[in-house]
């Protein structure tokens, strides 16, 4: 049965502008295509024999053995099932899969004992202050919970004051509210400091720290009504247990209250916590997402382009023409390192935009990190290859001067656009004027690294010695020829007879945004000629926020026409029906640490360290 939507994203994709299905079929070649990828896709998230344990919880003899052994399946089942073309095989290979800093006494250093030595009393000291700093007790501090980072009013763990007993009353009412990432909480401490919202007869008086047990000191069994663990792996510290904590009517005595600074009788007020806000709606965020998500469809564009690219070029070459062949490695090069960088970068953006979920194998983000971010490197370093498209550009650059007519992506250095009268009005909004600036920057700095290469020749230096005293400036006009190229590929497929107008309307809103933040970004280069003004760059920044605006309520319909697949993309942040807190704490439960309540590592380390301790009190 299919999981119940997310009502809030079931929202954004009926508030959608455009029927995503027609950009898939745009960005895949069509309603057949489409259907015959999903089709070779579904072969390998519905075979069983791919089924296993998640890779992260094996060791890694576990994983190689595993994929050694799904390497194999895969040559076989693609025989048997006559997959045979490169787009079949590689959209069935595409669900194949072919690192601790701190300790687990980091928080009861770091925030527990700080926080007993700030905010508990003298009374309170003299009970738990000696054991903790003797390590007769192990503590951590649990404030962030599962929904709830730096929004601190938002906490939904509940403290509520019971008079008649003088106890207070601990509860996690949502799974949001479950504490997540505390370090030395899954599996090694036996007390933390709780921040959770006191409440008195009804009424809500904020977040307070409270002293809680929550394990037994003897066999460091969680106590009753107490569920915690490990939340499982992480991008690093897997030295460290980062746990989550749920309490179902847990009962600590009125002492327990730090209450150095305040006391339960003294409380009149009430504070009312505001409703927290979609992360979608803050502006900073959409700011860091939505240039990358632009980028993301220029680059695809341009490597369907490149696709095309080259198999015409295969064709004249086998009929013995490779005079394609010099284009066709300068723009590949290029492209290569443009996309590459800025994946780099944006897969960095990503993570921190998810907040510490991000630093979570869960999100799927450390393992995207890990295995894209070598691209830099792979199949040619980056700089290198960008100085190679650049050695095609100075050799077109020269023959320009001598008269030759030059065509193809290069066609444009036949002459550097003249600088437009100071005062001239643009609207940057329009694709032609953006296509225009983008081009006449990359003709200037390759006029400009052509002239710096010849003044370094005629210093007396040979031809390598002076290619390499202009590379930084050969690199610049390199990647703006490729970004060059990425623009005026994203404006011409706007032209494409496959687009609705809907569909049309919001990929050229990410064309402009795509383009403007490079502009922005860049603006020096756009403004050290004056081509462009400072105005012209007031307007583009201005654009930038009225395209996010109207972005917005595209956005998830935008990611949602990539068409991954839940099984492919492997993220518990990123699954299609937005259920993600409580997949989030069945997967950290799977982890191997929480097999068991108390692991070995505590009979073997930790419970002789604790008794020892305790004993000489």
């Amino acid at each position: 049965m299919a999981a119940k939507m997310n009502p809030d994203l079931k929202k954004e994709r009926d508030g959608a502008s455009f029927d995503p299905e027609k950009i898939v079929n745009f960005l895949y070649g069509g309603p057949d295509r489409v259907r015959r990828r999903r089709e070779v896709v579904s072969l390998a998230l519905d075979d069983p024999d791919f089924q296993h344990e998640d890779l992260n919880f094996m060791s890694r003899e576990q994983q190689y053995e595993t994929q050694l052994k799904k390497s194999i399946l895969v040559v076989q089942k693609q025989k048997e099932l006559g997959l045979v073309s490169p787009e079949d095989m590689g959209n069935y290979n595409y669900n194949g899969v072919f690192k601790s800093m701190s300790g687990p006494f980091g928080l009861h250093t770091s925030m527990f004992l700080p926080t007993l030595r700030g905010q508990a009393t003298a009374e309170q000291k003299a009970k738990w202050l000696k054991m903790a700093e003797n390590y007769a007790i192990i503590g951590t501090y649990a404030q962030t919970e599962m929904g709830h980072g730096t929004f601190l009013r938002g906490l939904e763990t509940t403290s509520t004051y019971d008079p008649q007993t003088q106890e207070f009353v601990l509860n996690t009412p949502t799974p949001t509210g479950t504490k997540w990432w505390p370090g030395c909480l899954g599996k090694t401490s036996n007390y933390c400091v709780l921040m959770a919202q006191l409440y008195i007869h009804g009424k809500s008086y904020g977040p307070h720290p409270f002293m809680v047990q929550i394990r037994n000191l003897q066999d460091h069994k969680p106590l009753p009504g107490v569920t915690v663990g490990d939340i499982g792996p992480k991008f690093g510290y897997a030295g460290n247990d980062n746990g989550f904590l749920r309490f179902d009517n847990v009962r600590i005595p009125r002492d327990n209250m730090l209450m150095k600074y305040s006391r339960v009788m003294n409380y009149t007020i009430q504070v009312a916590g505001q409703p927290e806000p979609q992360v979608l709606d803050y502006v900073t965020q959409q700011y860091k997402l939505f240039p990358y998500l632009a980028a993301a469809y220029a680059f695809m564009l341009a490597a369907r382009s490149m696709i095309f690219v080259y198999f015409r070029s295969m064709e004249k070459i086998g009929r013995g023409d490779i005079t394609v062949l010099p284009e066709l490695h300068a723009l590949s090069s290029g492209l290569k390192s443009l996309s590459s960088w800025v994946m780099n970068a944006g897969i960095e953006e990503c993570r921190m935009a998810c907040g510490g979920h991000g630093y979570s194998h869960a999100s799927g983000i450390p393992s995207i990190y890990m295995e894209h971010t070598p691209a830099a490197t792979y199949e040619g370093e980056n700089t290198v290859l960008m100085l190679q498209t650049a050695r095609y550009l100075m050799k077109s650059y020269n023959q320009s001067l001598q008269g030759e007519k030059l065509a193809g992506s290069v066609a444009y250095l036949s002459g550097v656009q003249p600088v437009p009268a100071a005062g001239r009005t643009r609207n940057v909004l329009d694709l032609n004027v953006l296509i225009q600036a983008f081009q006449h920057r990359a003709a200037r700095l390759v006029h400009e690294a052509a002239l710096q290469l010849k003044k370094e020749r005629q210093t007396g230096k040979d031809q390598p010695d002076a290619w390499n005293a202009a590379a930084v400036d050969l690199v610049k006009a390199a990647k703006a020829h490729s970004q060059y190229f990425v623009v005026k590929n994203f404006a011409d497929r706007l032209t494409d007879p496959a687009l609705d107008s809907a569909a049309r309307a919001v990929l050229t809103r990410l064309c402009q945004l795509y383009a403007l933040h490079d502009i922005v970004n860049s603006s020096g280069d756009f403004l050290e000629d004056g081509y462009l003004t400072g105005a012209d760059i007031r307007q583009a920044r201005r654009h930038i926020n009225a395209l996010m605006a109207k972005l917005r309520p595209d956005a998830v319909a935008l990611v949602d026409a990539f068409d991954f697949p839940d099984g492919i993309l492997n993220s518990i942040l990123g699954r299609y029906d937005g259920n993600v807190y409580q997949h989030l704490l069945e997967w950290a439960k799977a982890s191997p640490l929480n097999k068991t309540d108390v692991h070995e590592s505590y009979y073997k380390y930790l419970k002789p360290f604790l008794e020892a301790n305790r004993a000489k009190l």
